[in-house]
């Protein structure tokens, strides 16, 4: 298997065992803001999603005693537009823990990215306090990524739909939100910032288009906002430093 069907069979396993233990029953039944991550990218000035993320399956650990607290709320304070919080345990280290610890310190929108798989996780971003989902083309049949956007939506939540290639295209629908270009195939994860250059021009211009994975350089950033990004997602960047919320405060600044 590849890398991303290796995350996908591990996934399968753990919402059975969420759903078994009683993990939605056992959240606490709290009213969480209404936050618009569309509506962020498209009054930012520098449109970046700061994620907090520990490690990754190519890098392995980038930064294993991350605080969710002081980074989440380090990015919000140094102008993040949102965060994207990686849910992902055996991958990329993290927790719904982190989000839900996160979610009551930042009035800015939190993505929850994980391998979205069930609707049954979508209800579980909502109960945590997530104003996005991800949806991944590359890990979905395409009736099954439309099914979880409408059910995302029915939940008041915002849609990311993450592509990498043109024949992904063909996912985009009604009910996202955002386009996501992934610049890192998921299945052998080499990455390549001109896949956002080739396949950007190819999405629909009334859907924001964001770019993701592979950016460090504040001039790609500029070039991909010349050709029609509102976003930018970054983790790996700022969290290889140790006080990320100075490394994307001194990224944003070189963007001015």
């Amino acid at each position: 298997m590849n890398i991303l069907e290796t995350i996908i069979a591990k996934k399968q396993l753990e919402v059975a065992a969420q759903k078994e233990s009683g993990l939605l029953v056992s959240l606490e039944d709290k009213k969480f803001p209404t936050l618009s991550l569309k509506a962020a990218l498209q009054q930012s000035s520098t449109g970046i999603i700061a994620e907090f993320k520990r490690k990754s399956p190519s890098k392995g650990w980038i930064f294993p005693d991350a605080d969710a607290k002081a980074i989440t709320t380090g990015y919000a304070q140094a102008g993040a537009a949102g965060i994207s919080m990686l849910t992902d345990e055996s991958f990329f280290g993290g927790s719904l823990d982190d989000l839900q610890q996160a979610r009551p310190l930042i009035d800015i929108p939190i993505l929850r990215k994980d391998f979205i798989i069930d609707s049954y996780q979508i209800q579980v971003a909502k109960a945590v306090g997530a104003n996005v989902i991800l949806l991944i083309a590359a890990a979905l049949k395409k009736q099954e990524c439309e099914a979880l956007a409408k059910e995302a939506k029915a939940l008041g939540l915002e849609v990311l739909l993450e592509i990498h290639e043109e024949s992904e295209l063909e996912y985009i629908h009604s009910n996202v939100d955002i386009v996501g270009i992934n610049n890192r195939n998921l299945k052998s994860f080499v990455t390549d910032i001109e896949t956002s250059f080739s396949l950007g021009e190819k999405i629909p211009a009334e859907f924001v288009k964001i770019s993701e994975s592979g950016i460090s350089d504040p001039q790609t950033v500029k070039k991909l906002r010349a050709s029609g990004f509102l976003g930018f997602l970054m983790g790996e960047a700022f969290m290889q430093e140790d006080e990320p919320d100075k490394a994307l405060a001194k990224f944003i600044k070189a963007l001015s």
